[in-house]
């Protein structure tokens, strides 16, 4: 993977029931699993509905939920690593 591909810009930030989703400056559009990212798995529709774009759009912040996601980090398949475990499953 060249930088080039982990370096896009997010444009917008949304979340299902199940998927984190996030459209970026080159085109791609991403969805990744809630269950990667625990308190955003837990949280309220209206608590994911606050996600605020950060640092011009290289991170997406939760201010209640006290969550940050980079988009690199997405681009890079990482899941919440805060906690020192594998992603959670989820029971739907």
């Amino acid at each position: 993977m060249t930088s080039s591909a982990t370096d896009a810009i997010a444009l917008a930030v949304w979340c299902d029931e199940e998927s984190l989703w996030v459209r970026l400056d080159d085109g791609r559009q991403l969805a990744v699993p809630l269950s990667w990212f625990p308190r955003l798995l837990r949280a309220t529709r209206e608590q994911r509905d606050s996600a605020q774009l950060i640092g011009g759009g290289r991170g997406i912040h939760w201010e209640e939920l006290d969550e940050d996601v980079s988009v690199r980090g997405l681009l890079l398949g990482l899941p919440d690593l805060s906690r020192g475990s594998h992603p959670v499953s989820s029971s739907r």
